[in-house]
């Protein structure tokens, strides 16, 4: 196990929510990064048309080990 992680930010998108939406970034970056510990939501957003939320945004910082 590492002594060390790295912090990325990341937007993620749904039209469901902002935990659909934070789900989805830790997804996407699951794909490309080996030892996720953890997650922070840092901000949500959304954008609204016509008095509705057609879609959710949420940043979240995603912590993984760095590997030796």
């Amino acid at each position: 196990m590492s002594n060390v992680a790295k912090v990325i930010e990341l937007v993620g998108k749904s039209d469901k929510g902002w935990e659909d939406a934070a789900a989805n970034a830790v997804k996407a970056a699951a794909r490309t990064l080996h030892g996720i510990s953890g997650v922070e939501v840092v901000n949500m957003t959304a954008r609204v048309e016509d008095g509705k939320i057609i879609e959710y945004k949420t940043t979240v910082k995603i912590a993984f080990a760095v590997e030796s």
